[in-house]
Formats: structure tokens, sequence, C-alpha cells
């Protein structure tokens, strides 16, 4: 039988954090080759990009510390399934997935360490 382990994360490094509106986290998700879906935890909507994984990085992660380069947030006290943004540049009414993870205890502790830090945050 295949040995199956569970290691979490135990950090994570984020190197920049925007507080931005609900429009721009939607704006950055649509692409020209579809629309990337938004995460919800906690009455916060988000998205992160992580970093490349090169030899230090991989190095990190195998330790359970992931380095996430950007972390954009709203607040958005109610989950819904699809949000829609009414682009003037588009000319189009876009529609972006939005994916609970508030099941996710990574999630669930970022979203409280964003509220915590709410205030030394400009949006």
């Amino acid at each position: 039988m295949v040995k199956i382990t569970m290691q979490p994360t135990t950090e994570v490094v984020i190197h920049d954090i925007i507080n931005t509106g609900v429009n721009d986290l939607l704006r950055e998700r649509v692409t020209p080759a579809g629309n990337l879906p938004l995460y919800w935890c906690n009455g916060i909507l988000f998205s992160f990009s992580s970093m490349p994984m090169t030899e230090d990085v991989a190095r990190d992660y195998m330790h359970g510390k992931l380095h996430w380069i950007e972390v954009h947030f709203s607040t958005l006290n109610d989950y819904q399934p699809i949000l829609t943004l009414d682009d003037e540049e588009y000319k189009a009414t876009m529609k972006v997935r939005v994916i609970d993870t508030s099941k996710s205890e990574l999630h669930r502790d970022l979203t409280a360490w964003l509220k915590s830090n709410l205030s030394n945050m400009k949006k």
C-alpha cells in the first residue's frame, strides 16, 4: 500500500498586498483566453500570484513555506458564485467565477490576517 502523508503549509510569505475595489479585482481576472476565477473566504474576495518555482522557492515549498508575489483583495461580505462586470472598454458584461474556499485552513488564516491588518492597508 502507498503511504499518503499530509504536510500542510506552515508559512506564507506575501511580497506585496493590494487592497482594491471589487471591480478592479474582476478586471484583473479578465484575459483574452478567458476569465480566471477569484477566491472568497470569510468576507474577503481575493487573488494571489505564486512565485516561479526556482530552486530556492521549491526548497522552501518542500518545507511548508509558500511565496506569493502579490495578494489582491477586497471585502465582499456575502459569497456569490458568479460576479459580473459591466466593462466599458470591452463593451460587454463579463462574468467571473468565484470559488468559496472557506474550508481551506490556509485561506481562513489568510483572510483573518488580512482583516486584522485592514487598517494598515490603504485602498
